[in-house]
């Protein structure tokens, strides 16, 4: 099947098992699935629905059992493992609920890192990562460690340094998860505002007001898509 320029994301008759033992557990059963470029979607699913497995694929860190899966025009189920790392740190954007900072290192420092394994260059990598901090309201806090910054604002960093690649998607799991309700409002404001600027995002969440936010949402229950 050729694929359509404005698709983001294709996913034709994906499925994925896992082996326990000799029992077959399907965790996605034949997804069928188009997300166009610059769309705001939700994925929501119960616990054990297949939502985390799907994520997972998405954002290329496991690998479909079978089924076509194109993500910006380029086949991914039959990459080898560099190849996969490489679509990661070029084409997707991570957003997870826990930040996932390090801890002794500025927030400079922590938007620059895919910059570093993209091997650019320091100087341009420094110009990056603050032009990504200014563009989520953290243009003063790029000398300060995640100990001297709110929830918040961690994941404030946690968001530019998924932005800093200018990747294709920008994938999100739970990212208001570990924060109050506030606080919560002004990164989900965040992300509508990114949404508005062009940026392709990708939400998982198990609440319905997150899903809400987005402009599509996709329900996820036994491995099967419905929408």
């Amino acid at each position: 099947m050729a694929s359509n320029g404005a698709h983001l994301i294709e996913m034709h008759e994906l499925t994925r098992v896992y082996q326990l033992g000799p029992q077959e557990i399907y965790a996605l059963r034949g997804v069928d699935l188009i997300i166009n470029r610059g769309e705001y979607v939700a994925i929501m699913g119960p616990s054990g629905s297949g939502k985390s497995t799907l994520m997972n694929i998405i954002g290329c860190l496991d690998r479909p059992s079978a089924g076509k899966y194109i993500l910006d025009g380029t086949a991914v189920e039959t990459m080898g493992d560099d190849e996969l790392a490489a679509v990661r740190n070029k084409k997707i954007g991570f957003v997870f609920q826990t930040f996932n900072l390090l801890a002794r290192t500025t927030a400079l420092q922590n938007v620059e890192l895919p910059l570093v394994y993209a091997k650019i260059p320091r100087a341009e990598r420094v110009e990056q990562a603050k032009e990504a901090l200014t563009a989520v309201g953290l243009g003063d806090r790029m000398n300060h460690q995640p100990n001297e910054l709110s929830g918040g604002q961690r994941q404030r960093v946690a968001i530019a340094r998924a932005l800093v690649n200018r990747p294709s998607l920008l994938l999100a799991d739970e990212p208001t998860g570990n924060l109050d309700s506030q606080t919560g409002r002004e990164i989900l404001d965040l992300f509508r505002e990114l949404h508005r600027t062009g940026n392709s995002i990708i939400m998982v969440t198990h609440e319905d007001d997150v899903a809400r936010e987005a402009k599509r949402v996709i329900h996820i229950r036994d491995g099967k898509i419905h929408v």
